[in-house]
């Protein structure tokens, strides 16, 4: 195998350090509905997006109340993928669970 063109020592940390840059985070957003189970909604929150027992029954009570409620913020791609296995989980015992993605905004 040949070597390389270039050379590695050339390239310096701060060189580095400026083209690095976290991805963007995004709000997982669980929406409240009438049909889903509040004990679903509980399961779905510790399965899927990690959270205990007491946060989870927590989250599902403000969600209920509030009407919708931020269970996670995340990369791009792991709230995508996220939402679509709550939401599958959902589809295959016949809920309706409802999540949606919000860009977290910058502070």
């Amino acid at each position: 195998m040949s070597k390389p063109d270039f050379d590695e020592s050339t390239i310096t940390e701060e060189q580095l350090e400026g083209k690095l840059t976290e991805p963007p985070k995004y709000r997982v957003i669980l929406h409240n509905d009438d049909y889903t189970p509040m004990d679903f909604v509980t399961m779905i929150l510790q399965k899927v997006f990690n959270h205990s027992y007491q946060q989870a029954r927590a989250l599902m009570m403000k969600v209920h109340f509030v009407g919708k409620g931020t269970v996670g913020v995340y990369p791009y791609e792991i709230a995508e993928m996220k939402i679509m296995k709550a939401t599958n989980l959902a589809q295959e015992q016949g809920y309706p669970l409802m999540l949606s993605l919000e860009k977290e905004s910058a502070q």
